[in-house]
């Protein structure tokens, strides 16, 4: 068995950690770089916490994409967005002149980061427009949804994908080599969490049901089943789960904090949990021959992880950058994402079997 200090950079670009390798190498997105030509063009949908405190920011350090447009029915937004970033008003829409952006050619994709019950809509109507769509997850607000917003994307002939900026972050590729290739054997087991105290507006759409399909499952512990999946390789086929509510005046609608056995082929079981009251970002795995794991494991930065040898040497990166890098590629290239609507529809699989578990308290099937 070749240990984790034993395996080479050499050997670890081939097994896919190209992030983790182009920031060894010196330049944190230097192996994401397209073809050459011009940057893809890339508009935001919605400028609220994530996209001004995230995704704006990241578009500056991209190599493949650029900040293009805006769409938001804020005129104050609008015009503080455009001398920050020097966006053309042409390039800047809202949510009435939204489709007249299939007549932009500046646009190439279009990134949606709307409330959850948004998604579908403007998935639909991005591609529609003929433009290649990234989601920010949860992908929808139930598996059939996203399965409407997969179809229609196919049918425009456009890439869909979602917002997992984890999938290219140096240590959780380096979890997704140690538990899908065996480096410490069998996975015996795995625990993770994610979550929040939630602090925020007691108004807010996240505590809505009718507009984030719900709470801290849907916010946060989306983080934890695909944590639990890329470890393993594998998709789950049943769940039990329970919550707990010590907040109901401010959680009237959505959930607070959730608790559950994910069960895959062959018996192996594996436990999880979200949460709006709690602070939790960890990933532990234990394997035959020692534990593994991430802890902070979920955040935007300050990612940390270990092995049996001792802590993962990766530098962090722009996770962000490194993902609307890496889809770009893909529309250059004419390729699938690997983090595709696909993707998201398994997660949302899994959401609902739990919301159903919660409901009949019995175990369901995925």
């Amino acid at each position: 068995m070749k240990t984790f200090n034993e395996f080479s950079r050499r050997d670890f670009l081939r097994a896919g950690a190209i992030a983790a390798g182009a920031l060894a190498l010196g330049n944190p997105l230097s192996l994401f770089a397209a073809k050459p030509g011009k940057k893809l063009g890339i508009a935001l949908v919605g400028l609220g916490y994530y996209s001004t405190g995230q995704l704006g920011p990241a578009l500056q350090h991209t190599q493949n994409c650029y900040l293009a447009g805006i769409v938001t029915g804020h005129p104050a937004k609008a015009a503080e967005w455009s001398k920050r970033y020097n966006i053309p008003q042409k390039n800047i829409y809202n949510y009435e002149t939204f489709d007249q952006i299939k007549n932009n050619p500046d646009i190439d994709i279009i990134y949606v980061v709307l409330p959850v019950s948004m998604h579908k809509e403007y998935t639909i109507r991005a591609a529609q427009a003929g433009k290649h769509v990234i989601c920010e997850k949860p992908m929808a607000l139930n598996a059939g949804e996203c399965r409407d917003m997969i179809a229609a994307v196919k049918k425009a002939g456009r890439l869909l994908s979602i917002g997992y900026r984890l999938h290219f972050e140096p240590h959780t590729m380096e979890i997704m080599r140690l538990g899908q290739k065996q480096i410490y054997g069998k996975v015996k087991s795995i625990d993770t969490g994610n979550g929040f105290t939630y602090r925020g507006d007691p108004n807010a759409w996240r505590l809505k049901k009718a507009m984030a399909g719900g709470g801290g499952l849907m916010d946060m512990g989306i983080y934890s089943i695909q944590g639990t999946r890329y470890t393993l390789g594998l998709e789950p086929i049943a769940v039990k789960a329970r919550q707990e509510k010590t907040r109901p005046e401010l959680f009237k609608e959505v959930d607070e904090t959730i608790y559950w056995e994910l069960e895959f082929p062959g018996g192996f079981v594996s436990t999880g949990k979200s949460s709006y009251n709690n602070d939790w970002s960890y990933l532990h795995v234990e394997a035959e021959r020692g534990k593994f794991g991430l802890g902070p494991a979920f955040g935007y930065g300050g990612i940390d992880g270990y092995t049996p040898e001792g802590q993962m040497p990766f530098p962090q990166i722009v996770q962000q950058a490194a993902q609307m890098d890496d889809f770009a590629n893909c529309v250059v290239q004419n390729k699938q994402s690997r983090v595709p609507g696909e993707e998201g529809l398994k997660d949302m699989k899994v959401v609902d079997a739990i919301y159903r578990s919660l409901e009949s308290g019995k175990k369901e099937n995925i």
